[in-house]
């Protein structure tokens, strides 16, 4: 069976908000690291939910604010 939320994935914390939504860069093992919009933390993948489309597009948003001000991937 696939475990949930891939490199790439758009999620968001399911116990507080305080992290903001994100973006999974990486998988290890049952552990997610995820690029929240705050700072980047490794999250029990038990521990995250699926992005809604408002914060997938601030997630977005912020990327690409990002890059175009710092260039590289993120």
């Amino acid at each position: 069976m696939p475990m949930p939320y891939e490199e790439g994935c758009y999620v968001a914390h399911t116990g507080t908000d305080v992290y903001g939504p994100g973006k999974v860069i990486g998988v290890e093992g049952e552990s997610r690291r995820v690029r929240f919009v705050y700072f980047v933390a490794t999250i029990r993948a038990d521990d995250l939910r699926a992005a809604s489309a408002s914060e997938t597009e601030q997630v977005k948003q912020w990327l690409r604010q990002k890059q175009a001000r710092y260039g590289g991937k993120w």
